[in-house]
Order: structure tokens, then C-alpha cells, then sequence
């Protein structure tokens, strides 16, 4: 079966229910642990049927936000998503309250329980009509971004379409198109305030209603972090701010080198050399077709992966008019099916995409054994070990898709993984600052995002859009709007993908077994346990970013990036 013939049909919540209920009733009246385990099973099938369903309507709204029909699923699943979490949370206290609960423990990952007392603490019936506002302004963000239609020399592009304009080899035309894009976001400057405006009140207001100090506490509840909190992340933040942005700030003034710049303005920082950035060689279908290449020669386990992808349609990589930006992957449980969202621009971030979200795509192949709808995938931070890391363990089948453009490849791979990190923090520290004073005004939010730039990005130069030196680059991370909190995860991530990096150099077969192992065992377990399974430093270890990134610098060192 292909994807576009996986059926669809709207759940009657009312029969869902009656059915869980039942389940449930079943469960707590149950005479042993084996009847119970049983119940589980039930219920899980029935949580994941329900998630694939939404999961479904998800993907094809987000192919195009204009199609009615999914608009529609998309608003049922903003009002219902939070009466289906009641259930969820009735299920948690059942299993948690179970006088069986100690066998059951010897038959479900310790990990579960973890997530379901959390899950417990960020759910009350009370809620819910601030959740499914939460959901609705959440989707009028990603809609308004969805429609931006921006003309430039008589074309019409949409955000992801303007891409490899605000990376092209003439400097007046990144300069009009950066122009361009940020003209979007001015115009809809009070719109977009108003929506993230409304969301941190709305947030706040679910966290202290739980009984949360402020959102900061609850966020990191939602994000299911169990072995580590605030504090370490903020640590983690200054050993950034030591550590790695003076040294990111080495590769930016290189690259203002290269470049025979001496105003390095914000519209140039996404372009490399003077010979061009790396663009891939050819169409989306031959690109398509070299990755399958790559997969098959990579490994057994990720031939029959990526054939599955392939057989059954589970890509949609084009950028088409109405379809919202981005690019994810998520997982439709009843068809055992991973499923890669992208917009490709003809851009390397298009082989970036590949590699990243196909990372995401085969730990959740590889893991589909997993019933428990919270294992599938790991929580956010171990997630994006497995997409950084995909991207380096792909290396060596680079020349497929850059020929010869494959050292600067190379280059500016390994060199945007240093310069994204400070990058990565300052959006963090932006959302503490955010969630913990949420009376904050939107001129107050915007004067301390500059500030943190001139923190982590010092070379961050807007002298000409006065619109972006009054702090507002922020407006187009979706993740703020959508996903608060998730994004030092990407930052974590990255510290273990380099340490991977390093591995491959000396012992790849090794780094690439503990990489499948590590794909396999899903959520089944934290942060911090996942990344010892997979043989690797904590990012929260001391001693292990200044050796990581040290050793990044040598190689980058290395090069003659004059040359490229």
C-alpha cells in the first residue's frame, strides 16, 4: 500500500471512549499482572490507532495547508487531541496505581513509568480548554507561515522556495532577498506578537493552574527530561559561552575572509565561498535515486529501510505552493510506516534533509517493534543523535550528490555544526527568559533576543534592516511558537553526532554498530542512559566539549578553506 492510499477516517470519540473505558474497567478489575499486561496490549492498540489517525491528518494538512477537508481534520485534532489525553492520563494513574504495579515494572521499560508520572503531572481534565486554545493559536502560527507568497524579480516563492536565493553567488541578490523574506515578517510583526503573545499567557496560565511556578517547570515536564533539569542545561549554556563561541567565531571571521568582505552583514552568513555554497547535482528524482545508492551500500539494515520508504511513497520532498515549511519525520504506528516531510530548494540542505530526517525515519524503523506509543521514539534531545549523526555516518557517499563540491561540503557540514551550537543555546536561554517572566511585552522579548545574539552571535550584523536589529530573527523558529523548550536538544545532539564523527575517523564499524544499537532500543530509555548504551561522553560530563570541539577545530584547521 502506498501513502496516499493509507485510509483515513476521523475517530467518534464518543465510541473511542466507551471502548478505552471498557479496557480500563477490565484492567483495574483484573486478578493478576498476566490479565493486565494483557489489558495493556488492548489499549495500546486502540492509543495507537488513534495516534495514527492523527498523525495522518497532520501530514496531509501540512502538504497543503489550503485543502478544506484536512483544515478541517486539523481543527478536530486541536479540540480533540486534549480530550484524548484525559484517556491517556485516566490509563497512567491506572497502570501506576496497579496493586500488580511491581510484576508489571519486570515487563514494561522502567523508562514508561518514568514517562507516565510526568505525563500525569502535566494533565488535568481542568486544562483542556486552555490546551485546545494553546493548539489553535499554535496551528494560526504555522498556517500564516504556510501562505507567505513573496514576489522577487517577478516570481512568486514561498519561504523554503526563496532558499537558494539568499544563498546566491551575487551579493545584491541575497541582500533583495533577505529584504524580501523579513519584509513578510514585518508586514505580520503585530500579528505574529499577538499569537506568541497570547501562547506564553496561555502557557503560563496551564502551568500555575498545575500547580507549576511557571511554564520553565512544566515545559520541561512536557519535554519528559527525568535525569536532568534547568540548572544542568544552564550550565550546559555557559560551558557553551566559554568553550565554543570564541571558537565559532574563528569560522565566521575565516569565512568573512574568504568572502573579501569587511561588512559581513546578516544577508551573507549563509554564504561560504566565493565560488559558490555546495548545491547538489541533479533533480529531486536523482537525488532520490542516489540515496537509495547510499542506503543500500551503507548497511543491510538501511537497504531494506530505505526501500521500504521508497515502496510505499513515505517521502514528500518537494516545496509546492500551500505547503507548510519545514521538515519533519513522524510515525504512523498501524502501518509500522516512518514518514519524511521536507521542502527541497536545490540547496545542500536538501542532502542535509536525506541524511537528517532519514536519521529519525530509521531509529523509528528500526525500534517499530515497540508498542508503547511513548517509546517509539526516544524523548527530543536522544532523537536528534540519531539525525546529526546519520548526517556524518553518510559521508563518504557525499560525492553522489556534490562531485566535485563535495570538500566544501565537507567544510561547511562540520563548520555549521560548530556555528550552530551558540546559536542553539541562545534560543534556549531566549525561552527561559520568555516563560519566566511572562508579563514580559513583545518590545521586551524582542530587546532581550538581541541581547542574547550579541551574547552567543556577536558577529550578528543588521545595520541594514532596522526590522532585525530590533530583535525579531526569532520570529521564523517555528520551534518557539510550536514546540517550546525543544531546541537545546538539538545542541545536546550535536555534542554526541561529533562524538560519533570522532569515532568514525579511527573505528567507523564500531561507531556504526552502536549507532544501530543504539536506533533499537527506541525510548526504552533516558537521555543519559541512551547515550552511555551508545558508547558516548554526556554533553553534561565535564571534560567533554572542549576535547569534542577541539578536535572539530584541528580537522577544519586543517584545511585550506581559501582554496575551496
Amino acid at each position: 500500500m502506498k501513502f496516499q492510499d493509507y485510509p483515513y477516517q476521523r475517530p467518534d470519540f464518543i465510541a473511542m471512549k466507551t471502548q478505552f473505558m471498557t479496557f480500563l474497567a477490565d484492567f483495574q478489575q483484573a486478578s493478576s499482572a498476566t490479565v493486565q499486561f494483557s489489558l495493556i496490549e488492548q489499549i495500546n492498540q486502540l492509543r495507537n490507532h488513534i495516534e495514527t489517525m492523527a498523525t495522518l491528518a497532520q501530514i496531509r494538512h501540512s502538504i497543503d495547508t489550503r485543502d478544506s477537508f484536512y483544515e478541517q481534520e486539523n481543527r478536530y485534532w486541536d479540540e480533540h487531541g486534549p480530550l484524548y489525553s484525559e484517556l491517556d492520563s485516566q490509563f497512567y494513574a491506572s497502570v501506576l496505581q496497579s496493586s500488580y504495579k511491581g510484576e508489571l515494572e519486570a515487563l514494561i521499560p522502567t523508562q514508561w513509568f518514568a514517562i507516565a508520572r510526568l505525563k500525569l503531572q502535566s494533565f488535568d481534565p481542568i486544562i483542556i480548554p486552555l490546551l485546545q486554545e494553546e493548539n489553535r493559536l499554535s496551528s494560526n502560527y504555522t498556517k500564516l507561515i504556510a501562505s507567505a507568497e513573496i514576489e522577487f524579480d517577478g516570481q512568486i516563492y514561498n519561504l523554503s522556495g526563496l532558499t537558494p536565493l539568499l544563498q546566491a553567488d551575487n551579493r545584491d541578490v541575497r541582500k533583495r532577498a533577505a529584504a524580501a523574506k523579513f519584509h513578510f515578517f514585518a508586514v505580520h510583526e503585530a500579528e505574529i506578537d499577538q499569537i506568541f503573545d497570547q501562547l506564553v499567557h496561555i502557557r503560563h496560565e496551564i502551568a500555575t493552574t498545575l500547580g507549576f511556578t511557571n511554564f520553565v517547570e512544566l515545559g520541561y515536564v512536557r519535554m519528559l527530561r527525568t535525569d536532568y533539569d534547568a540548572e544542568m542545561v544552564a550550565l550546559f549554556r555557559h560551558e557553551i559561552h566559554t568553550h565554543l563561541v570564541p571558537e565559532a567565531q574563528k569560522l565566521v571571521q575565516k569565512q568573512k575572509k574568504r568572502l573579501g568582505l569587511t561588512d559581513f552583514a546578516y544577508y551573507d552568513m549563509s554564504y561560504d565561498f566565493t565560488t559558490g555554497n555546495p548545491t547538489p547535482d541533479g533533480t529531486p528524482e536523482s537525488i532520490l535515486a542516489a540515496g537509495l545508492q547510499m542506503y543500500q551500500e551503507m548497511s543491510p539494515e538501511t537497504a531494506e529501510f530505505f526501500h521500504f520508504m521508497q515502496n510505499h511513497e513515505l517521502l514528500d520532498i518537494l516545496t509546492k505552493p500551500g505547503k507548510s515549511g519545514g521538515g519533519y519525520c513522524t510515525y504512523l504506528a498501524d502501518f509500522q510506516s516512518p514518514f519524511i516531510f521536507a521542502n527541497f530548494n536545490g540547496t545542500a540542505h536538501d542532502i542535509d534533509v536525506l541524511t537528517h530526517e532519514a536519521g529519525h525515519a530509521f531509529q523509528v524503523y528500526q525500534s517499530r517493534h515497540i508498542t508503547y506509543p511513548e517509546l517509539a521514539f526516544p524523548t527530543y534531545e536522544s532523537c536528534e543523535i540519531h539525525s546529526m549523526s546519520m548526517e556524518f555516518f553518510a559521508w563518504p557517499w557525499m560525492p553522489l550528490f556534490f562531485g566535485k563540491q563535495t570538500p566544501k561540503y565537507y567544510y561547511t557540514h562540520l563548520a555549521s555544526a560548530m556555528t550552530f551550537i551558540p546559536y542553539g543555546v541562545s534560543v534556549d536561554e531566549f525561552q527561559h527568559f520568555v516563560y519566566e517572566h511572562p508579563q514580559a511585552t513583545p518590545h521586551e522579548r524582542k530587546q532581550k533576543w538581541r541581547e542574547l545574539e550579541r551574547k552567543y552571535l556577536p558577529d550578528r550584523n543588521y545595520e541594514a534592516s532596522p526590522f532585525l536589529e530590533s530583535g525579531t530573527w526569532w520570529f521564523q523558529q517555528a520551534h518557539i511558537f510550536n514546540s517550546p523548550f525543544y531546541y537545546i536538544d538539538y545542541t545536546l545532539a550535536q555534542v554526541c553526532a561529533l562524538q560519533f564523527w570522532q569515532k568514525m575517523q579511527t573505528t567507523r564499524e564500531q561507531a556504526w554498530q552502536d549507532y544501530v544499537h543504539l536506533c533499537g532500543l527506541g525510548g526504552t530509555k533516558a537521555f543519559t542512559s541512551l547515550v552511555a548504551e551508545a558508547q558516548l561522553a554526556s554533553p553534561f560530563s565535564p571534560n567533554v566539549l572542549e576535547p569534542t570541539f577541539q578536535a572539530v577545530m584541528n580537522y577544519l584547521e586543517a584545511i585550506d578553506d581559501q582554496s575551496l
